[in-house]
């Protein structure tokens, strides 16, 4: 019974710690069940008597429990954030045109980079893009961006 609750004490503990890596809540709740029960047939096989098996017991789902929701708190904080890098992390970005033809596409500069770009479909078709103008990123597709002009508040100034 001793192997058995030491075996269980370490299954449970991988458990909690693949839990880190896969929050899904399903792997911290078996490892929990398996530390505690683990936990509770060591010292009962150590000879421990019913009050310390208890202790011991909830000493372990205390444990298990405040370590799950550490990792919960931390995967819902990072679910909110927007990405800061990589192409999703372009969109909503404003950069300045370099070049702009008269045929729809030209060339913007964004975070010291130039990308080729294209006008928004949502573009109104009012005045063309000129060099010097500020653009927002509307979305990237392969090495291409989609701009439109930047509103008066989205100028960076």
């Amino acid at each position: 019974m001793l192997a058995l609750g030491i075996a269980l004490v370490v299954c449970g503990a991988a458990l909690l710690a693949a839990e880190a890596h896969v929050p899904t809540g399903a792997l911290g709740l078996l490892g929990g069940t398996a530390l505690a029960v683990g936990a509770a047939l060591a010292i009962s096989a150590a000879g421990g008597g019913l009050v310390l098996v208890l202790v011991g017991v909830g000493a372990a789902a205390v444990a298990a429990t405040a370590w799950a929701g550490l990792i919960a708190h931390a995967a819902l904080h990072v679910q909110g954030r927007r990405p800061v890098s990589g192409r999703e992390a372009l969109s909503g970005r404003t950069g300045v045109v370099r070049s702009w033809s008269a045929a729809g596409g030209g060339q913007v500069l964004l975070d010291g980079a130039l990308w080729q770009a294209r006008p928004s479909a949502l573009e109104d078709g009012g005045e063309q893009l000129v060099a010097g103008d500020e653009v927002v990123v509307e979305r990237v597709r392969g090495l291409t961006l989609t701009v439109r002009r930047a509103e008066e508040w989205e100028v960076t100034s």
